[in-house]
């Protein structure tokens, strides 16, 4: 009996190996809508049931299939799992288009940028502007937070004067003594009082 029994072991871990995930239920993905090829190419990716969850709420969001594919992919290049669906989702329903957010996760960047891209979005900047800002730190440059950004705003400056600021390399820091200065000046500016003479009788 042990001379059977470790062979069909070892046996087994060859086929599924010890990540693998031969049982994984795929209906899911068929009930979203999703081709039969694309399901097909999740499964040589080893798709396991908590990816396929993942996967489905990309596919209510309105994510292509193709697009669903390539971030799974992603993911395992970076030898992780699939697993920031809420993060895809909100950037979605942010506005941004599939290209931007694959390219931010073939970084494997979305749960780290996304809560301030969407910000970036609130604060009101045009497209192209978050555009320049998101490549920027895809690239790893420097840039300033949403959070710096919509104080600038907030002060009065345009966005023509914010990315000049940005692609010099404003850094939070500065961004945050000049909204400080800007913020006094207006708040003292609105401190005046003119006064006034009473008639002499």
């Amino acid at each position: 009996m042990r001379y059977t029994l470790i062979p069909l072991a070892v046996l087994l871990l060859r086929i599924f190996g010890c990540d693998s995930h031969p049982l994984t239920d795929y209906r899911p993905l068929d009930q979203a809508g999703m081709w039969s090829s694309n399901v097909e190419q999740l499964k040589a990716l080893n798709t396991s049931d908590t990816e396929v969850s993942q996967i489905a709420k990309l596919k209510q969001a309105g994510m292509s299939d193709d697009g669903c594919v390539t971030m799974v992919s992603d993911a395992h290049e970076h030898h992780h799992p699939f697993a920031s669906a809420d993060s895809a989702v909100n950037l979605v329903r942010a506005g941004y288009a599939e290209p931007m957010i694959l390219e931010i996760a073939k970084t494997d960047q979305l749960d780290s940028l996304s809560g301030d891209a969407v910000m970036l979005r609130l604060v009101g900047l045009s497209d192209s502007a978050v555009e320049v800002i998101l490549h920027r730190r895809l690239r790893g440059q420097r840039t300033l937070s949403s959070a710096e950004i919509g104080r600038l705003k907030n002060t009065g400056l345009t966005e023509k004067q914010i990315m000049e600021r940005i692609n010099q390399g404003m850094t939070d820091a500065e961004a945050d003594r000049e909204a400080a200065v800007r913020e006094a000046t207006r708040n003292h500016a609105n401190t005046g009082f003119t006064r006034v003479h009473g008639r002499r009788h």
